[in-house]
């Protein structure tokens, strides 16, 4: 096979090579949208943790991995006649020239003086575009197959953006103090149903913090599950250094040196 040509030229060519009915891959011609999905999530989890790794070259390597899943679906939908990926980049032209009047429509567009203006301008922008496919209600079109702490981001900015939310952070560690006394009212009962509803509450009311303090949930969660594994693993090191497992030790051993596990790393 020839490698002259873009690189997009190329990439498509060799999707569409796997996807050849008569000589194809075997795999690749086994699968569909929905069969791809998950490993869309997965490639778009490797790139984030390519990012925070700092590592560059695994970073362009995670993101071929990811553009490989737009080049996949758009040879499914040109194979079904709904669309390729000229539509697919058309579409997102389009709509990236839409919202940013401010750059593409020259002089007469009005003037965004900052970031936080920018983010107002492009929400008022894709509510105006969900108003025009159809009059729902505020929120409208935040999908259900998002992960839920996204989710729940996105259906309190949603409500926040008509006046439904709290003024002050501080507002929102009454509502957790609220939540978790209503978490210990259920622990005598140990019902799962209800356990698991007002735990989610309680969630629904941290992430709705983060908002407040304009600081990503899922990346604050990310940071937290490293601190811990670091933690955890200083905890076994010193244990196997006393020829012990985690296991083999108590309670107040390993919370001794979970602390020292901080002390140490400073994380």
């Amino acid at each position: 096979m020839s490698h002259s040509g873009s690189g997009m030229s190329r990439l498509l060519a060799i999707m569409s090579r796997l996807r050849d009915p008569q000589n194809g891959c075997p795999w690749d011609l086994e699968q569909t949208f929905a069969s791809i999905a998950p490993h869309t999530i997965e490639e778009a989890y490797e790139v984030v943790e390519a990012i925070e790794s700092g590592d560059r070259a695994a970073l362009c390597d995670e993101l071929g991995d990811l553009l490989f899943q737009v080049v996949f679906y758009a040879q499914m939908g040109r194979e079904e006649g709904c669309f390729d990926f000229e539509t697919i980049a058309a579409a997102i032209c389009d709509k990236m020239e839409r919202r940013h009047p401010h750059i593409f429509r020259g002089a007469d567009a009005p003037r965004v003086e900052n970031a936080d203006a920018q983010v107002a301008a492009w929400e008022e922008t894709k509510a105006a575009e969900r108003a025009a496919k159809a009059a729902g209600g505020v929120l409208d079109g935040v999908s259900t197959a998002l992960p839920a702490i996204t989710r729940a981001l996105k259906l309190q900015g949603r409500a926040a953006r008509v006046g439904f939310d709290w003024p002050q952070a501080a507002d929102v560690l009454d509502k957790i103090e609220e939540e978790i006394g209503e978490v210990r009212q259920e622990l005598p009962a140990a019902s799962p149903d209800r356990l698991e509803d007002e735990v989610g509450d309680l969630l629904f009311a941290c992430i709705n913090l983060a908002r407040k303090l304009k600081v990503d949930p899922e990346s604050a969660l990310r940071r937290c599950n490293r601190k811990f594994e670091t933690r955890f693993r200083h905890i076994e090191r010193e244990l196997a250094r006393a020829g012990r497992s985690p296991d083999e030790a108590g309670l107040e051993e390993m919370e001794r040196l979970w602390v020292a596990a901080k002390q140490e790393t400073g994380a």
